[in-house]
């Protein structure tokens, strides 16, 4: 494999990420999961964009969310520095989005 070759494996990967993180059928995840994917996919890890990958392959959306909300505990093999970050992300997401007058 050539290092292009691996770039756009990795674009097309993450490709395919953003478009099941949008499209989770439980907008309060779509929120937190498709922003998440956009502005940080770049930056993760083979690691990282694996163990989303795994997050993403749960069917429970309203579980996923209350992970990331730490309303229910996450699950050992769920909780990854990817779900920090996304956890990160939230805080983050959340305090703009209400700092620019949403809700």
């Amino acid at each position: 494999m050539t290092a292009e070759t691996g770039t756009d494996e990795r674009k097309a990967r993450l490709g395919r990420l953003t478009f099941r993180a949008w499209r989770r059928g439980f907008r309060e995840a779509d929120l937190v999961l498709g922003p998440f994917v956009e502005r940080e996919g770049a930056g993760l890890t083979d690691q990282e964009i694996s163990d989303f990958e795994t997050l993403l392959s749960q069917d429970d959306d309203h579980r996923i969310y209350a992970w990331i909300i730490g309303t229910e505990a996450t699950p050992e093999e769920f909780e990854t520095p990817v779900m920090t970050r996304i956890r990160d992300f939230m805080r983050a997401h959340v305090a703009q989005a209400v700092a620019d007058g949403a809700g």
